[in-house]
């Protein structure tokens, strides 16, 4: 089974498939691109569609996805830069200028780098949706919000280029996932002092989601692994034991919590507070 996109005349002109066999097994993503309907489709797979169809440089989400960002919706619009604006059903094309040094090769093909692919999410998006992708596109990449300010710096006057800068102070490459973006977010919009993302303890080969150290408070979200899985669930009971030993409070916040944001801030607020930490919030 073929379970990556390809050209369909690429796979008629080589006999590999007929145009009956496309019409019944294989659906079309773009100008002569197709996918097994038997694979879902991700971002991923949509970037390099997208590129298969134009030869374009991918950009914004579908870079991102290039370079292996998780979490991306697979639902939004292929982007490419080029000259021509028009562009296909379910896609984007950007016709703003690139320089050499902000392409670059990934996977065999043209892509934005991952200081410009942040670029141009940050100032393309709202800060709500922006920073989860850009919080895991550091992740992956090792890329620094200092890298991505640099662009800023040399593309003054560009579209969305304050809307970045307010991005920027929000970003974090510690998130494993959106959730915990979110937690984070939540607790620095209440006024509470910025948390510390994967705090390592060494000696005891683990590590908390975010915290202080100076209180020693930390804040942990439990997806769904944490409670659906056994092993899980009684390595999280031996893990916040093993810190609670060492005089850690350890504050565990679930996707039904989020529901109830103030909850949150209240629990975490008052954490702070009996740990010694003056209230500015």
């Amino acid at each position: 089974m073929i379970n990556v996109p390809f050209r369909g005349s690429d796979a008629l002109s080589s006999g590999e498939l007929t145009r009956n066999d496309l019409r019944r097994r294989f659906r079309p993503l773009f100008r002569d691109v197709y996918l097994s309907r038997d694979i879902e489709l991700t971002a991923a797979l949509k970037a390099r569609a997208a590129w298969l169809s134009t030869g374009a440089t991918l950009a914004g989400i579908s870079a991102a996805a290039v370079f292996g960002t998780k979490w991306l919706n697979a639902n939004a619009p292929a982007e490419i830069v080029r000259a021509e604006r028009h562009a296909q059903r379910k896609m984007i094309s950007h016709s703003y200028e690139l320089t050499d040094d902000e392409v670059c090769l990934a996977k065999g093909m043209r892509v934005t780098t991952p200081a410009r692919t942040g670029f141009d999410i940050g100032r393309r998006l709202p800060a709500d949706q922006s920073v989860p992708i850009l919080d895991a596109l550091l992740n992956v990449t090792g890329v620094k919000p200092a890298d991505i300010e640099a662009l800023v710096d040399r593309h003054r006057g560009t579209r969305g280029v304050k809307l970045l800068r307010g991005v920027l102070n929000l970003v974090d490459g510690g998130a494993e996932s959106p959730q915990e973006t979110r937690v984070r977010l939540l607790l620095i919009a209440a006024g509470l002092p910025n948390p510390e993302t994967q705090i390592q303890f060494r000696d005891l080969h683990i590590r908390v989601d975010m915290g202080w150290r100076e209180w020693k408070v930390a804040v942990e979200y439990d997806g769904i692994q944490h409670w659906t899985d056994g092993r899980q669930r009684s390595w999280d009971i031996e893990r916040i034991a093993m810190l609670e030993s060492m005089g850690w409070t350890v504050i565990r916040i679930s996707a039904e919590m989020l529901r109830r944001p103030q909850a949150i801030v209240d629990r975490v607020g008052t954490a702070l507070i009996s740990r010694g930490c003056p209230k500015t919030w």
